[in-house]
C-alpha cells in the first residue's frame, strides 16, 4: 500500500520533491531541541497549492497520516512526526512566492514557505515593516508562524500573529481549500474562519498562503538598557511608559540579574551592568529621532534606577538587543534546563516571580532560575536547572518542577504555552490545566474537519 501511495505521490508532485534515502529525510525526523526522534514514511515538498490538495487529497484516500512542517524551528516537538514510519511529513519551503503587496492597504500576501526574514524584506522594500521578529527568524516560515501564533519581541505594540493576520488560504483534511485571502479591516459577514486555524499547529489543515498586516516603517528608535532594584519596580514602570508614550512603547523586555551574570561569564565586558532586574526598553516612531531619545532621556532621568545605558547608535541599539537575542544560546552552552514559556497578566509577573521562586527552592535547594522575556505582553520564560549537584539526573526533576511552576501560572489566570505552541512535549499537562469544556469544544472541531484524525496526529487535539 505505501509503495503505491509514493509511486502516486511521485507522479503527482515529482519523484525529487518525494524524498525517502535516510540522509534525505533525517533533518525532518528531529526537533529543534533533539528531544523527539521521529521516522516517517517519506517528506513531501509540493510547490503549488494545488499540489498540496492533490497531496492531502491521495492522503486520506490511502489513509496516510501528514505532518506538516515549515522551518522545523519548534521547541516543543510540534513538527515531529512519531516513529511509526506510517506518517508523511509536508515540508511546504517550495511554496515561497509573493502574490500580492497592496502598501496602500497596509498589506501583503505570501505563501506559507516564505521565511519570515524574507517577508519582512519584502514589506521593507515596499516601504513599510512586517513587525514580527524571532530569534529563529531566518529559518522559520510564515506557515510556521501561524501554526504557533507566533509572538515574540513586538507583541506589546503590534500584537501576536493572531493579530497581524488579516486572511488565510488552508487546505482543508479532505482536500478541498478554503480560501479567505482578503485585506480586509472589518467584515462582519459571518465567523472569522481563520482564527480556527491560527495556533492549531496543523491539525485542522494545511496553511498555504496568508495575508498579513503592514505598518509604518518606524524613522525613529530610542533603546536604553537600564537596572531596577526588583520586579515590582519594573512592572511598575511598563505602566508609566504606556501613560508616557502609548504605542510608541514598542518592547519592553525584562531579564534577572542570574541571566546578565551568565552573559557576562560568556560575553565579558559586552555586558554594562549587572542590576538585580535589567529592562531593555525600546520607543519607536515615524520621525523624530532626536525628540524621541531626549523624550526618553528625560522620562529614566525623573526614576530611581541602578544604572543605565542608552544606544547612541543603530550599532549599539543592536549590541544592546543581541544581549536579550543571545540569552538562550548562552544558557544552552552551560547545560541543559527545564524550560518554561509561560503568561500571566503583566501586573502578576512580580507575585509570580516571587511565589515560584520560593516554591522551588524550598523543593530543589540549590536549582538555578534563569527569568527573562517580553514582560510587556507577559511572556516569560522561566527555565531551571541544577535540581541536584551538577546537574545530573535533571529530567527525573522534571514533572515537580512543571508542577510547582504550573500550579502558580494558572492560579494567577495564566497560561503554561504563551508563544511556543503545545506539541508533544506539553500535552498530557494540557489535558491537567486547561478548561476541559474549552477542550471539549477545540477536539470537537477536530473531529468535525478531520475525522480520519490524520492532520498531524498524536499532539494536543488528538481526539
Amino acid at each position: 500500500m505505501s509503495t503505491e501511495f509514493l509511486s502516486t505521490l511521485s507522479n503527482l508532485i515529482g519523484a525529487r520533491h518525494v524524498l525517502q534515502a535516510p540522509l534525505d529525510i533525517e533533518p525532518f525526523c528531529v526537533d529543534l531541541r533533539q528531544r523527539y526522534l521521529g521516522q516517517p514514511l517519506a517528506v513531501a515538498l509540493p510547490g503549488t497549492r494545488a499540489e498540496v490538495a492533490e497531496l492531502v487529497r491521495l492522503a486520506r484516500q490511502f489513509h496516510v497520516p501528514l505532518v506538516p512542517q515549515g522551518g522545523n524551528t519548534s521547541t516543543c516537538g510540534a513538527a515531529t512526526p512519531d516513529g511509526s514510519g506510517r506518517a508523511l511529513v509536508v515540508g511546504l519551503r517550495r511554496l515561497d512566492r509573493t502574490i500580492e503587496v497592496d502598501a496602500a492597504n497596509n498589506s501583503m500576501t505570501l505563501e506559507a514557505g516564505v521565511t519570515l526574514a524574507r517577508a519582512q524584506q519584502i514589506a521593507e522594500s515596499a516601504d513599510r515593516l512586517f513587525p514580527l521578529s524571532l530569534a529563529s527568524e531566518g529559518s522559520c516560515q510564515i506557515g510556521g508562524n501561524l501554526a504557533t501564533n507566533a509572538g515574540g519581541l513586538a507583541v506589546l505594540r503590534y500584537g501576536t500573529m493572531r493579530e497581524l493576520t488579516l486572511g488565510l488560504e488552508v487546505v482543508l483534511p479532505d482536500g478541498r481549500v478554503l480560501n479567505q485571502l482578503s485585506g480586509l479591516r472589518k467584515d462582519t459577514s459571518g465567523l472569522d474562519l481563520k482564527q480556527l486555524f491560527i495556533g492549531s499547529e496543523g491539525q485542522l489543515g494545511l496553511i498555504t498562503a496568508a495575508t498579513l498586516k503592514l505598518f509604518a516603517r518606524p524613522r525613529a528608535r530610542a533603546t536604553a538598557l537600564v537596572g531596577v532594584a526588583d520586579a515590582h519596580t519594573a512592572i511598575d514602570w511598563l505602566g508609566a511608559l504606556r501613560e508616557r508614550f502609548a504605542d510608541r512603547l514598542t518592547a519592553f523586555e525584562i531579564m534577572s540579574a542570574d541571566c546578565l551574570a551568565l552573559l557576562r561569564d560568556y560575553q565579558g565586558d559586552k555586558v554594562p551592568f549587572i542590576a538585580p532586574w535589567t529592562l531593555l526598553i525600546e520607543l519607536s516612531d515615524s520621525d523624530g529621532q532626536a525628540a524621541l531619545e531626549e523624550a526618553l532621556v528625560e522620562w529614566l532621568s525623573a526614576r530611581d534606577m541602578e544604572d543605565g545605558v542608552i544606544a547612541q547608535s543603530e550599532s549599539e541599539r543592536l549590541a544592546l538587543w543581541q544581549l536579550r537575542e543571545d540569552m538562550s544560546e548562552t544558557q544552552k552552552r552551560r547545560g541543559p534546563s527545564i524550560k518554561h514559556d509561560i503568561g500571566v497578566p503583566s501586573s502578576a509577573i512580580p507575585r509570580f516571580l516571587d511565589e515560584a521562586g520560593q516554591a522551588l527552592r524550598t523543593a530543589f535547594p540549590g536549582c538555578s532560575i534563569m527569568a527573562f522575556g517580553h514582560a510587556g505582553d507577559g511572556n516569560l520564560h522561566y527555565n531551571v536547572s541544577f535540581t541536584r549537584p551538577g546537574n545530573v539526573d535533571l529530567f527525573d526533576d522534571e514533572a515537580e518542577v512543571n508542577r510547582i511552576v504550573y500550579d502558580i501560572v494558572y492560579r494567577l489566570n495564566g497560561t503554561l504555552a504563551a508563544e511556543h505552541g503545545v506539541g508533544q512535549l506539553k500535552t498530557h499537562w494540557l489535558e491537567a490545566y486547561k478548561d476541559p469544556l474549552a477542550l471539549s469544544l477545540m477536539r470537537s472541531l477536530k473531529t468535525l474537519l478531520d475525522p480520519d484524525n490524520l492532520m498531524n496526529p498524536g499532539k494536543w487535539l488528538a481526539p
